[in-house]
């Protein structure tokens, strides 16, 4: 009851110790976010973590919250219910977010209005580096909204935007906001619909991107032109380490123009390819380069379109990448039985990694 409750947030300010929120209960909520904004706890509140479910009407009282919290530096209410009204909540406390580092609102239902409402609150977290906004159908119209406040994040190293179908029309205006965040280590526009136009857009800034460790492009519509976009920029990224291009629409033109890109990014670790149109003679220009990737440690193919002769062009030349520790070509066209003869072959002579067939 609401008396113990006040008593809990009495001991949690005397012992100066964090205040973390989760249930799974909106209506345990209700209460406790009813005794928090009246406990000198609210003042030092620095996280804040709401959990599944919950609907607009919560974040009403989350506000009540906010206003005393002078502090709060990691707002998570994500895989939630909260649409655009949630949003609009959520801004109408302002000055309220300048030290926020981190926010995440993915799974939720805030659509092109919500994310308008929400970039008038990102325009002021200045200290922002986190921001994971996945899964929430604000389309491209989000996504310039976002745009138009995102690039004065300086801080920014990871903005994660999957699930939002934000086209190539969102790609080309969030396009801006990358080339001015130059702390920039992730950038996660899987599932959104971009194409070609779209890649190319995305490749005129990524050159500047000097920090970007992770580029995840999964589940795109990026075919043979867009990787020749992005090939052509992303070996000036020395320090990525992880590129997603899985189920796009890579062929081997597009292979063709990413193998001499993996001999300039000297720091990549892991590569996936998985789900493309990839065939013998992309996967054969593949493996030319593989013997120049020293830290190479994960190759994911499966889902092509080669059989044994570019499976065999690949094991020839992984046995040169000491570090690859993974080498998944399941689902290709390779005979079974041949498949199992040239695997074993290939191990009694020291191939050091794991082959998925």
């Amino acid at each position: 009851d609401e008396e113990m409750l006040t008593e809990d947030m009495r001991r949690l300010q005397d012992n100066k110790t964090q205040l973390f929120l989760w249930s799974q209960d909106g209506g345990s909520y209700d209460a406790l976010l009813r005794v928090l904004a009246k406990s000198e706890c609210a003042l030092c509140l620095r996280k804040c973590k709401l959990g599944r479910w919950l609907e607009d009407n919560v974040v009403a009282r989350l506000e009540e919250v906010l206003v005393e919290s002078t502090e709060l530096v990691h707002l998570d209410v994500s895989h939630n219910k909260f649409g655009p009204t949630g949003a609009r909540v959520l801004a109408g406390v302002p000055g309220k977010y300048v030290a926020l580092v981190h926010v995440d609102l993915s799974w939720n239902k805030l659509g092109p209005e919500g994310a308008g409402s929400l970039a008038g609150v990102l325009g002021e977290c200045k200290a922002l580096a986190r921001l994971h906004l996945g899964t929430n159908k604000i389309g491209a119209e989000g996504a310039g909204r976002l745009a138009g406040v995102l690039g004065e994040c300086s801080a920014l190293t990871i903005l994660d935007l999957h699930g939002n179908l934000i086209g190539d029309e969102g790609a080309g205006r969030l396009a801006g906001v990358v080339a001015r965040c130059r702390e920039l280590a992730c950038l996660d526009l899987s599932n959104s619909r971009i194409g070609d136009e779209g890649a190319e857009r995305l490749a005129g800034v990524l050159g500047q991107c000097c920090s970007l460790r992770h580029l995840l492009l999964r589940d795109n519509e990026i075919g043979d032109e867009g990787m020749g976009s992005l090939a052509g920029v992303l070996g000036e990224c020395r320090v990525l380490a992880r590129l997603d291009l899985s189920a796009n629409n890579v062929g081997d033109e597009g292979a063709s123009w990413l193998a001499p890109m993996l001999e300039q990014c000297t720091a990549l670790a892991h590569l996936d390819l998985s789900a493309n149109w990839i065939a013998d003679e992309g996967v054969g220009k593949l493996a030319r380069v593989l013997r120049r990737c020293h830290v190479l440690s994960r190759l994911d193919l499966s889902l092509n379109k080669f059989g044994a002769e570019g499976a065999l062009a690949l094991v020839v030349e992984v046995r040169r990448c000491r570090a690859l520790s993974l080498l998944d070509l399941s689902h290709n066209g390779l005979p079974p039985a041949r498949a199992m003869r040239w695997l074993a072959a290939k191990r009694q002579k020291g191939l050091g990694c794991r082959i998925l067939t």
